[in-house]
């Protein structure tokens, strides 16, 4: 019978696997890089819907994934993954050396093919380079998690006590919630990263979660897409206590869950809100800019994206057409606006390297109205002659990195947001976020609001359901005219990229912001 898989596993094989690593990389022709990657985790969930437990779950994964750069002329990558069990623990090591070779010769075909291509291509085949890495500074480090309460130490009944304690007091909150569900996580990861440069990163994190669904039916119409979650890097307190830090404010779950279920019922009374058809004066609070600063900000400022390598299946970036043609260095935004990506600010966006070494690094999106950059890889870095910024991950080590969002966010500014709100005549104020609508290179976008206000004469009035904004993204962002000073960060819990699809956990956020755009709802 195997053993048990738990995050001790890789203090019993990390010395074997970075030697294999550097074995790897020197006995093999024409290799010229070798990284990998091994992940292990232990978590529980349950899930309980109006009241009633659906599923309770304690388990384990391992994964490992391979990546060799290797070949005559151009240089390619080759990768190799595969998830292993109880079974694969005592012979890791040698699972993983038939990994390695796998990954090499990948890229060896892919070399082959990539100079072929490049000679008979001619015009085309210019675009073929050979795959290079920019380089880094090479780390190596040991990472403890931060909780108090540990997520492996909380028991599967305990866990699905909380949901289902919810799931009721929910139901219970008002005969016009019609469904809801409730899904609580806990888990502890622990990931190795060694390279053939000489990188050893052994990190340890612990991941918690509470999600909650609620509908609502009144006299208005049904409200059917609320969902939000309290989340962090943070052990089971969370849920229990919330979260009370300079940069995130979250209740306890249970109060955060019966907050979401007042909204539905207010909002399945309210009217549906008008569409505006033309600009009109829109204030939007931080935790609906954590929602629009991932669609405009964030997702085009990935450099993947921005070079189009995933052009067929999620889209380009209005900021990059070319490397010739291109925003950087170009307002794009009121000199009020601000934006960057920071892996080192608290949340789910926290880590202090990415998943090739790199050490997390605050990248300046937006300074003062000016397009500064984008978050990389080293390959792309490469293309770029720029320099490395660690934005190179993946969900497990069982799929290919790729370039995402850590912390993505608007700056901070000065200005109180309730004398933002005062100086308006007539205008909108959006709370919260629901659902996103974005253009192809995210040159337009179209966002929905959990609430939309009426401000007449500096103060808040009716209340409407379905409503949102639609703009040009860098019309809406040249005519912002104030900033608040009320800096937040809120956990998105399913960022969606790649093919296989990778759901990611990270962090958005922002202040109060004050522009112009085109309010958009179910009625007018």
């Amino acid at each position: 019978m195997g053993q048990k898989v738990d995050i001790g596993l890789i203090d019993k094989t990390e010395d074997k696997l970075s030697n294999l690593v550097l074995e790897t990389r020197n006995g093999l022709e024409d290799c010229s890089y070798v990284d990998l990657r091994v992940r292990v985790s232990e978590g529980q969930g349950a899930s309980a819907q109006d009241g009633m437990m659906k599923f309770s779950i304690k388990d384990y994964k391992l994964s490992y994934g391979a990546r060799v750069i290797a070949g005559k002329g151009l240089l390619a990558p080759g990768y190799f993954a595969e998830t292993l069990g109880t079974a694969d623990i005592d012979s890791v090591p040698d699972v993983i050396r038939k990994g390695l070779h796998q990954a090499y010769e990948r890229a060896v075909a892919s070399s082959k093919m990539k100079s072929d291509r490049k000679n008979r291509w001619e015009t085309l085949g210019q675009s073929l380079r050979s795959s290079e890495l920019a380089p880094v500074k090479t780390c190596r480090d040991r990472i403890p998690a931060i909780y108090r309460i540990s997520p492996i130490d909380i028991s599967l009944g305990e866990v699905s006590r909380l949901a289902q304690e919810i799931s009721k007091a929910v139901a219970s909150h008002d005969s016009r919630v019609k469904m809801n569900q409730i899904i609580v996580e806990t888990s502890l990861v622990r990931e190795l990263f060694v390279s053939s440069e000489g990188a050893n990163i052994d990190r340890t994190y612990a991941l918690t979660q509470g999600l909650s669904w609620v509908a609502a039916v009144g006299n208005s119409g049904n409200q059917q897409a609320h969902y939000d979650c309290v989340g962090h890097q943070r052990g089971w307190e969370i849920l229990t206590d919330g979260i009370d830090e300079e940069l995130i404010k979250l209740k306890p779950f249970r109060e955060f869950a019966l907050d979401l279920a007042a909204d539905s019922v207010s909002l399945s009374e309210a009217r549906p809100c008008p569409s505006s058809g033309k600009d009109v004066m829109v204030v939007t609070d931080p935790h609906y800019n954590t929602l629009l600063v991932h669609e405009i900000i964030g997702h085009p400022t990935e450099l993947d994206r921005a070079l189009k390598f995933e052009t067929a299946y999620a889209g380009r970036s209005w900021l990059l057409r070319n490397l010739d043609q291109n925003m950087l260095g170009k307002q794009i935004a009121s000199p009020l606006v601000s934006a960057y990506s920071d892996p080192l600010l608290p949340g789910y966006g926290h880590y202090e390297y990415d998943d090739e070494g790199t050490p997390a690094k605050k990248v300046i999106h937006i300074d003062k109205g000016i397009f500064r950059g984008f978050m990389n890889s080293r390959q792309t870095a490469a293309i770029l002659k720029a320099s490395p910024n660690g934005h190179f991950k993946a969900i497990d080590a069982s799929y290919v990195p790729l370039i995402r969002m850590s912390t993505t966010v608007f700056g901070n500014g000065a200005r109180d947001p309730h004398e933002i709100i005062r100086e308006i005549d007539h205008g909108y104020y959006l709370s919260g976020h629901r659902i996103p609508s974005i253009s192809e290179s995210r040159e337009n976008f179209r966002i929905t609001a959990r609430k939309v206000f009426e401000i007449k004469n500096g103060e808040l009035g009716e209340m409407f359901r379905d409503g949102g904004i639609m703009a040009n993204t860098r019309d809406f962002l040249m005519s912002v005219d104030a900033v608040g000073n009320d800096f937040r960060i809120y956990p998105i819990f399913n960022c969606g990229k790649g093919q296989p699809m990778q759901a990611k956990k990270l962090g958005n956020g922002g202040p109060t912001m004050r522009a112009r755009a085109r309010l958009v709802g179910g009625k007018g």
